[in-house]
């Protein structure tokens, strides 16, 4: 293979992954709220004993039950609006806030979270995982078009 053939074959390829790159981490986002949602609502998560903790140590332990149907909603609505691009701008602080609600328990049941200093449990290995989600809302968030380009184009 000769070297403009390999440059060439790199474009193509990097123009393929831009292409599918929105369309893919919207689905997956998608995918990963809803369903770990439903599995909630269901009372099938293996996050809740988890969620049961942090709700005793913080709000209180009669308040679980509504709390935990609450997020599980959350999570959901949080899932279907990502397949929206217009509503991006509403959905990244949504997925902000639940971020900070998701990943307390690395600090406010860290006996739970962690095995030891820098050693996460399985339920913390399931928390820091949420950093890849981060990732990929800020790389849509990016994604979307300037309010100041949306003005001008709809002038």
């Amino acid at each position: 293979m000769k070297k403009h053939e390999i440059f060439s074959f790199d474009l193509k390829l990097i123009g393929y992954f831009r292409r599918l790159f929105l369309p893919v981490s919207r689905v997956a986002i998608f995918l990963i709220y809803f369903w770990f949602g439903i599995l909630k609502i269901f009372n099938l998560s293996p996050a809740g004993p988890l969620a049961q903790a942090l709700i005793d140590r913080t709000i209180g332990h009669q308040y679980f039950n509504s709390l935990y149907v609450i997020l599980a909603v959350f999570e959901c609505v949080i899932g279907v609006l990502f397949l929206f691009p217009k509503l991006t701008r509403i959905v990244i602080p949504l997925l902000f806030i639940h971020m900070i609600i998701v990943c307390s328990p690395l600090l406010l049941v860290p006996d739970i979270a962690w095995n030891a200093p820098f050693v996460p449990s399985l339920e913390g290995q399931y928390i820091i995982k949420n950093t890849v989600i981060i990732a990929v809302a800020i790389g849509i968030a990016a994604s979307a078009t300037p309010l100041v380009h949306r003005k001008r184009n709809a002038s």
